[in-house]
């Protein structure tokens, strides 16, 4: 199994931090880091900057989203960061939300899973640099009736399949996921709900398109926190939790809270749920279970989360990307080196 970085969102005052914990990563021999993005800043710009100052380590959307940009335009920003990180980008996708997609974007957010399939198909084509057309649901290329002619993708990307990965979480985009991508980026990712909430769909659309899970990169970033105190060190991540499973979405659409009720915590996700959308931030805070953050987490002495990794492996996870909790960029690097630590310990680590 292999390590991760996840960066989260940039400008929020910690970027000199950011870059630093990107360094190490590399440094420590981190496979993959990734940076996500919002309604702030733009993954693209991040990544440029993160591959301008490492070495060896892929840097990768987590996620490019959908709605702001045309598949073409994806395309090219792949491929150019492809050959300006010398080989070392990674593609991440995801539909986004409602709120951002229509709020922020001016998006309609309808047939997700089609206008996803689309997209890849389009990002894809272009990629491979033949003449583009494509006469789909959601677009045309060229436009029918206009001076538009089928043209092909200047840039030589540095390799002749740029790894692509789709965010998912309910089961259908799981499976198409499993169908269409070369990986998949997950969060909320328990060992012990694996099999019932993500593989079983992963490995039916696998099947669809003639493969296995064998070479399928199943990638759950997972928040981390290193201490003695299991509960003072769950309830860092109680607001995080509280936020997606209560906040992010509507009542009737929210997929993290979906997720949650998969998991056997029907009652909690709407008391969550219902003293978030009220504005009692704390209150749904303090609602979400222990069992919840532990089995989602890694925390605790190093020992105990190098078992919880072996867990995660077991579980089919083939890289595990650290998401390390600290409000300095010394606590982030120890993390840092706590999380190769424990991969080393529990006999994980790769060559």
């Amino acid at each position: 199994m292999r390590l991760g970085i996840n960066l989260g969102y940039w400008g929020a005052g910690m970027d000199a931090d950011n870059l630093a914990v990107a360094q190490e990563a590399d440094r420590l021999g981190y496979d993959v880091c990734w940076a996500a993005e919002a309604y702030g800043s733009d993954a693209a710009t991040v990544l440029t900057w993160v591959a301008a100052h490492t070495e060896r380590i892929d840097v990768a959307s987590g996620i490019f989203q959908i709605p702001a940009r045309t598949p073409a335009m994806t395309a090219m920003t792949a491929a150019t960061l492809d050959s300006l990180s010398g080989g070392r980008f990674r593609l991440g996708l995801g539909v986004s939300g409602p709120q951002v997609s229509e709020g922020w974007y001016g998006v309609k957010f309808d047939k997700p899973l089609a206008r996803t399939r689309e997209y890849v198909e389009i990002i894809r084509k272009a990629m491979s640099r033949e003449r583009l057309t494509h006469e789909g649901q959601h677009w045309t290329l060229p436009l029918p009736g206009g001076p538009g002619k089928p043209i092909k993708l200047t840039v030589h990307p540095e390799r002749e399949e740029i790894p692509l990965y789709i965010a998912a979480i309910g089961p259908k985009n799981l499976e198409q996921t499993g169908e269409i991508a070369n990986g998949v980026l997950l969060v909320f990712f328990s060992p012990e709900h694996a099999e019932d909430t993500t593989l079983q769909y992963l490995r039916q659309g696998r099947a669809t398109a003639g493969r296995t899970l064998d070479g399928f990169d199943v990638c759950p970033t997972v928040p981390m926190a290193v201490g003695d105190d299991i509960e003072a060190l769950a309830d860092l991540f109680r607001p995080y939790t509280a936020l997606y499973v209560g906040g992010m979405g509507s009542r009737k659409q929210n997929f993290y809270n979906k997720l949650a009720q998969r998991m056997g915590y029907e009652k909690e996700a709407a008391e969550i749920q219902e003293k978030y959308l009220a504005g009692d931030k704390e209150g749904a805070a303090a609602a979400v279970p222990l069992e919840l953050i532990d089995s989602t987490t890694l925390i605790g002495p190093v020992d105990r989360i190098a078992d919880r990794m072996r867990a995660y492996a077991d579980a089919g996870v083939t890289t595990l990307s650290l998401a390390p909790a600290g409000f300095t960029r010394d606590e982030r690097l120890s993390s840092l080196r706590a999380g190769v630590e424990a991969l080393e310990r529990a006999g994980l680590a790769t060559a």
